[in-house]
């Protein structure tokens, strides 16, 4: 018995001795990655019952994994596309608009992740979309153009290459409404549930068909690349990721932080000869927690690189990933600022089934226009059955000011249409998650806790050193904001103060604190009035005339058409025209008539966002 332990040992010493000799004389793997455009996983059946069949991707799932919990961490591809490149935050490197007003230089000495693969001998293609709001160097790419392909590289040099496939992009639902009756879907338009906070009308429900039946086309080019890698000899040298650049295209999911913004299909494809370099089997599942942050290390760690110490994410797949403690990864982070003339500031975490979206600026209402979105007819006919009172409390939550921060449960309430925030049984939950989040904002720090037209002239020629020097002062204004979520009585006196402070960027936050809470604070008004009148920054008088309109104490559009005219910056007349839009949407009223000849004509390009949105409130206007 003794001696046939012996040679168990052996023989199990042998095995495992054999095993690393064999990862040890392993040739660097290829990686392929296939990203989908503006697809979150909702539209496909693998990943929700609700979704359109994809026999491609599912395919790649039967031989490799299925990641149940992947996300953006921007929804929206600029965004979105600059955190992967870099493996940082965006809100932390000054990349979170979209689209960028100026590109900026990336982070210390961290490279752009390909830079590394090509010095490692990778052959590196991207075919064929960047859209990065960093400052590219030439030594990121081999190729990257719409004829960029792996098949260009030295013999047996390994490569890295990217295909993305454009036919889910939200401009496909750019369509005329009489596409209804003259050009039918070859999804059956009764086959998919429209989500509750949507209309269940004719025209959403052929949207929803519509875009399915673009998810299979896409599942169709995917299917090409695969069978392309198999010709050439190589499916089983390369790992092959698809997934999704951020969330879908119908209302309310691109450009937000809900779960159709964010919550995005991946399957991973094991390639046999590389097996033994993951943790994870062939067929299988995995509800561990993955983000965009995740795939520059990612991929650094299957091609055998050293994973520079500057980037946020961790590899999730590898040599020396812990399954066990990858297994309890449970959390992910998201963001959304500027989309093309739209601003906001929203945040979110999620860990586990719950999230929590912190509203920065809650009276901003998610449906306030933005050119681009509302291109889709239905966005359209949901703002208009809004205005004509044919919605449900649900369906009508888009047009109206949110809550500071909101809570879900995400398994159970899936379109997050039911606030915990609220519901005292949550207590314990809501305190954690907010603790959560300011965590993370505090310890990036947050840029956005500036306006960006501030950050542009002084930031953005190296973010990461100015938020490093400015951490204490946007921790200062973190600590403001969140007034928001006490008591008004209990803080008023406190806000009294900020509203007098020397630093501009205190009372900026002080204002926006004073819109959120109303007429609970109208006491406030005389120094709020001081302000408008007052205040060298124009941003401030507009934030405080913005209060003033909000209660309907004074009109608003002398001081704001006035900061208007004197606007120095292009993001600053951007920034005060999303107050103008806000004051003079549906809920409020107020009518601004703009002269564009007394704006900077520097602004007012044939492109520019500025003049877009002068175009659309002279439409209103007449």
């Amino acid at each position: 018995m003794e001696f046939k332990s012996l040679v168990a040992v052996f023989i199990l010493m042998l095995s495992l001795s054999c095993k690393g000799q064999n990862k040890v004389n392993h040739s660097p793997p290829n990686i392929v990655w296939i990203v989908s455009e503006d697809n979150s996983k909702h539209y496909l059946q693998l990943f929700d019952k609700n979704g359109i069949e994809t026999p491609n991707i599912e395919a790649l799932a039967k031989e490799g994994v299925q990641f149940n919990r992947a996300f953006s961490n921007a929804p929206v591809c600029s965004v979105a596309r600059s955190t992967i490149i870099s493996g940082c935050y965006a809100p932390r490197t000054g990349s979170q608009f979209h689209r960028r007003s100026k590109l900026v230089p990336m982070p210390d000495s961290l490279q752009m992740f390909p830079a590394y693969l090509r010095e490692a001998g990778y052959y590196t293609v991207n075919n064929s979309k960047e859209d990065y709001n960093f400052i590219k160097s030439d030594n990121v790419w081999d190729e990257s153009s719409s004829k960029g392909t792996w098949k260009n590289r030295k013999d047996n040099q390994p490569f890295f290459y990217v295909h993305n496939i454009g036919t889910t992009h939200e401009s496909r639902v750019h369509f005329p409404e009489s596409d209804i009756e003259d050009a039918p879907t070859a999804a059956n338009v009764d086959d998919y549930t429209v989500q509750p906070t949507h209309p269940n009308t004719k025209l959403f429900r052929y949207t929803n068909a519509r875009y399915r039946d673009k998810i299979a086309e896409m599942d169709g080019q995917l299917g090409e690349v695969v069978k392309a890698l198999e010709a050439d000899g190589q499916l089983e040298n390369t790992f092959i990721f698809y997934y999704g650049d951020h969330g879908g295209v119908l209302p309310g999911s691109k450009g937000y932080l809900y779960e159709t913004g964010l919550h995005v299909p991946m399957v991973v494809r094991i390639p046999e000869n590389y097996r033994d370099m993951v943790d994870l089997k062939r067929e299988s599942q995995t509800d561990r927690f993955v983000s965009f942050i995740d795939l520059a290390p990612t991929v650094l760690n299957l091609a055998g690189i050293e994973i520079p110490e500057q980037i946020d994410g961790k590899s999730f797949l590898g040599k020396g990933v812990d399954a066990e403690k990858l297994n309890e990864e449970n959390v992910t982070y998201g963001y959304a600022d500027r989309f093309d003339e739209k601003y906001d500031m929203v945040r979110s975490v999620r860990k586990g089934k719950y999230k929590y979206i912190r509203n920065f600026n809650p009276f901003n209402f998610d449906g306030l226009m933005n050119e681009y979105r509302y291109k889709q007819a239905a966005y359209g006919e949901w703002e208009e059955m809004y205005e004509e009172g044919k919605l449900n409390e649900v369906q009508s939550a888009f047009f109206k000011s949110r809550a500071p921060e909101m809570l879900f449960d995400v398994e159970n309430d899936p379109y997050e249409t039911t606030n915990l925030a609220i519901d005292s049984k949550f207590g314990t939950t809501l305190k954690e998650m907010r603790g959560l989040l300011n965590d993370w904002i505090s310890g990036m720090p947050d840029l956005s806790f500036y306006p960006e037209f501030y950050l542009v002239e002084n930031a953005f020629d190296n973010p990461v050193k100015f938020g490093r020097n400015h951490k204490g002062d946007i921790q200062d204004y973190i600590t403001t904001a969140n007034l928001m979520l006490e008591d008004a009585t209990a803080v008023q006196a406190q806000l009294k103060e900020l509203l007098r402070s020397s630093d501009p960027w205190q009372r900026y936050w002080a204002l926006i604190v004073c819109s959120s809470f109303g007429d609970e604070v109208k006491a406030l008004t005389p120094a709020i009035k001081k302000i408008a009148q007052n205040d060298v920054q124009g941003i401030n008088r507009v934030r405080a005339a913005e209060f003033l309109g909000l209660t309907k104490v004074a009109d608003p559009a002398p001081v704001m058409l006035e900061a208007l005219y004197s606007a120095k910056y292009e993001t600053e007349a951007l920034l005060i025209l999303n107050s103008v839009v806000l004051l003079n949407s549906h809920a409020y009223g107020y009518k601004f008539t703009i002269d564009q000849d007394r704006i900077n004509p520097d602004f007012m390009g044939e492109k520019s966002e500025v003049l877009s949105r002068t175009q659309f409130l002279s439409a209103q206007t007449n």
